[in-house]
């Protein structure tokens, strides 16, 4: 039996997002830019689900910019928004998504400024941080919502407050506008969404993160915020993600929307960890005093090679995950915990549980057991006792 313990890596689709999609998939199948019957179905379908998903999360419908997903979304707001401007000033954390990490790269290659902060032990980037490195040229700020692999929450709300009061400062003197952008892949479902608490310019959602279809995202873009296609086409979207909306996906997304209680998770994954630091003392769990996401636990266990350990949970029925699933299978030392301090070798051997709503506590009493005779089995391999 199989136990699938890596929900932030990816939902298992829920039922009612499948019949979503295979509904619109067959009644809507016109083109939504089609001004005939066909076509104004589709448009229907696609007008219903963005209504749905601005009313979830608190926007206005005309804000929302439908995608291929996260890594879309968050690369339409940086390169979209920064790439043919003169080069300025960017603040970031060094705990972010590599698809906020890659392109905000590209643009230093191309001249920009890029200030990094690393968080605390926690996990947790300080506002007060954020504050004290704006510059007069600081075009852009981006922090996720919630960490990936730890599920560390940020302080996004208190960083909008510090952009607002600089962008304040910077109208009196006819400065520039400091963009924030905030990456809500792994908060949407988990964490409470304010968007007007977080006086977010840009905000990045995906729909296969709460049980939705792959391939789908979005971006929310601020009333007057402008960006510029990063692959022009037909102008669908306003003008400002060309091509064909993917309906059936789109509809599945909005179906998806609130029917996964994360935050029912959170017993359960408090007390796997409390078994885990039980049978395995020497264990350490990141970002544990820090406002995490209900269901995400990411840990090392001192002497065990981390993608060791992966391999033999797989072939042991459980699948779990070593961080972000976004790197092509890529084994490398996590950067987020580097970023927080973390050795080498801690970095290197982090297993990530994030629980689902079909775990029990029998997976989780049934992982620790696991983990537990892996650590002994390796141990009497290499001679230890």
């Amino acid at each position: 039996m199989q136990r699938y313990l890596d929900h932030n890596a990816t939902c298992p689709p829920l039922e009612l997002a499948l019949t979503a999609q295979i509904e619109a998939a067959r009644g809507a199948f016109g083109n939504p830019s089609s001004l005939h019957g066909s076509g104004r179905a589709a448009r229907r379908i696609l007008d219903d689900a963005r209504d749905a998903l601005a009313a979830y999360i608190g926007a206005e419908s005309g804000s929302l910019v439908f995608t291929c997903g996260g890594t879309e979304a968050n690369n339409l707001a940086i390169l979209g928004g920064f790439a043919s401007q003169e080069p300025g000033h960017i603040i970031t954390t060094a705990i972010e998504h590599p698809s906020v990490l890659q392109p905000l790269a590209r643009l230093e290659e191309a001249g920009w400024q890029i200030t990094r902060l690393r968080p605390n032990a926690d996990g947790v980037v300080a506002a007060s941080d954020v504050a004290a490195a704006l510059r007069e040229n600081t075009r852009l700020v981006a922090v996720m919502a919630a960490n990936n692999e730890t599920g560390v929450l940020q302080p996004v709300a208190e960083i909008g407050v510090v952009c607002q009061e600089h962008n304040s400062k910077a109208h009196d003197k006819q400065g520039n506008h400091t963009v924030f952008l905030v990456d809500a892949v792994q908060a949407l479902g988990k964490a409470k969404i304010s968007l007007r608490d977080w006086n977010a310019d840009f905000v990045s959602f995906s729909a296969h993160k709460i049980g939705g279809p792959r391939g789908v995202g979005a971006l929310m873009m601020r009333r007057g915020m402008r960006i510029q296609e990063i692959a022009p086409g037909g102008g669908q979207e306003r003008k400002r993600r060309s091509g064909t909306e993917n309906v059936p996906g789109i509809a599945g997304f909005a179906a998806a929307l609130g029917q996964i209680d994360f935050s029912a998770l959170q017993s359960l994954r408090d007390a796997f960890e409390d078994e885990l630091l039980a049978a395995l003392p020497e264990a350490v769990i990141f970002g544990k005093q820090a406002p995490r996401t209900a269901n995400t636990s990411m840990f090392c266990i001192a002497g065990l090679d981390g993608e060791t350990l992966l391999m033999q949970l797989d072939l042991a029925g459980f699948e779990v995950a070593s961080g972000s699933a976004c790197s092509s299978g890529k084994r490398e030392p996590s950067h987020v915990l580097l970023a927080m301090g973390a050795r080498q070798d801690q970095a290197r051997s982090s297993i990530r549980v994030s629980f689902g709503p079909s775990n029990t506590p029998q997976d989780a009493t049934a992982l620790v057991a696991e983990l537990a005779r892996i650590r002994q089995r390796l141990r009497s391999m290499a001679g230890a006792a």
